[in-house]
């Protein structure tokens, strides 16, 4: 091993937020980082999140921000003491990326846009001396009896296998969402093979299927149901409660509303097979308004028209409550009242995992150390969305996968310096 960082080389592997900034971390630091990805240019599923909107962090105080990550907070809460949200914006602000607030509290780029943001990012990095190596698909280690501070990596690239030696790892290969663009999981029989513990990855931000009727699928699949309330309990029985906006789909309903809701939406099916949330279409209105506006004396005019004068409610939430509901129950007005308060719609199964935004599961944090090393692994760290946490979308992704990036480029160093390396003359500066 090198008495030196600038000549200690370190592979990351993954070419995603969590990835780049570990290597950002190392290169500052004198160390020969080399990024490896599977696909012909990095950042894609940054680039794709971005398209609507780069909302990169979240302006809420701390701890409401913290609870985002529910029982992982714990977890999650010291690496973003490291590097939290003030942190992130004025990490862009250096990178020359400005940033502001918008109605929501969601923080994003003034110009709303990932590309520009990940061109600057690329420039710096290879400015600091970071290689890029696309295509490089990681298959697994050269098995040997050498000093296992040299870690042997295998790759598939359209040259032919090649066999990659370093001082270090930081794996940043993502989950199983979103294949398409690099996160196809494929390191999980690898690191099983190494008996690095593994929780079964699961879709988070997701939608879920509902069983609609083919009327509803064919009239109104997405269409956005807004403004509207959810309802239900989790499996310990904690009612949640969340407004916001669903979106309808052929096969059920998904939205941020949805998403914010996923975790606890999924464990129920899990745990039960199905799970029923109940829907407010009027969270503006008491059930006491509501309940006095339909069985209001309406002449000649239908129920529909009488629902759409009185409380607004027509299109999409008039179709659900005539999903729902029997044409008995739609003509009783008091139950209608009650039902357009509390609709019961039942949730038979999340879409599959590749069409989610994100997932859970992954290597737990219980197999890392505090450097967020891989415990059975010694000089292998992990980082970003293959560790074993979820959060909403609304910026909580971005800004943990971020922050364990540089976790893990920061342990990185530190176990190179334990290991007689000493720091080089770069920059020290942040990360």
């Amino acid at each position: 091993m090198s008495s030196s960082f600038d000549s200690a080389r370190v592979a990351v592997i993954g070419g995603g937020p969590a990835g780049l900034m570990a290597a950002e971390a190392l290169a500052r630091h004198g160390v020969l980082v080399d990024v490896y990805d599977a696909m012909p240019s990095v950042g894609r599923k940054f680039l794709m999140a971005g398209k609507g909107g780069m909302n990169i962090t979240h302006s809420e105080p701390l701890g409401p921000f913290l609870d985002r990550y529910g029982a992982r907070r714990q977890r999650i809460e010291p690496l973003l003491d490291a590097f939290g949200p003030d942190a992130l914006r004025a990490w862009l602000h250096e990178l020359g990326v400005e940033t502001f607030v918008g109605s929501s509290g969601r923080v994003f780029p003034t110009d709303m846009k990932a590309a520009p943001m990940l061109r600057a990012w690329l420039h710096r990095l290879r400015e600091a001396g970071v290689r890029f190596h696309m295509r490089h698909k990681w298959i697994g280690w050269v098995e040997s009896d050498a000093d296992d501070a040299t870690h042997a990596l295998r790759f598939a690239t359209p040259g032919g296998p090649q066999v990659v030696t370093c001082d270090a790892v930081v794996f940043a290969l993502g989950g199983a969402s979103w294949p398409r663009l690099g996160s196809d999981a494929a390191w999980v029989p690898l690191m099983a093979a190494r008996d690095v513990p593994l929780t079964p990855l699961q879709p988070a931000n997701c939608g879920f299927d509902a069983d609609w009727s083919p009327y509803l699928r064919e009239r109104f699949a997405g269409q956005p149901v807004k403004p509207v309330a959810i309802s239900l309990a989790d499996v310990d029985n904690k009612v949640h409660n969340r407004q916001g906006e669903i979106l309808l789909t052929e096969t059920g309903l998904e939205g941020s509303l949805i998403y914010a809701l996923s975790a606890a939406i999924r464990d129920r099916i899990l745990a039960d097979g199905d799970v029923t949330i109940s829907l407010d279409l009027a969270p503006g209105l008491t059930l006491e308004r509501v309940v006095a506006e339909v069985t209001r004396p309406r002449g000649s005019r239908s129920m529909s028209s009488h629902l759409h004068s009185r409380i607004g409610i027509s299109g999409v939430k008039l179709a659900l409550l005539h999903e729902i509901l029997s044409k008995e129950a739609f003509a009783d007005a008091n139950v209608l009242a009650h039902a357009i308060k509390s609709l019961p719609v039942r949730l038979t199964r999340a879409r599959p995992i590749a069409e989610a935004i994100s997932t859970a599961g992954g290597i737990p944090f219980e197999a890392l150390d505090e450097h967020l090393m891989i415990e059975r692994l010694p000089g292998m760290f992990c980082a970003g969305e293959m560790l074993d946490w979820e959060a909403p979308t609304g910026g909580y992704l971005l800004t943990a996968c971020f922050a364990s990036g540089l976790a893990a480029g920061r342990g990185a160093l530190a176990y190179l310096e334990a290991r007689g390396a000493r720091p080089s003359a770069a920059s020290p500066t942040a990360p």
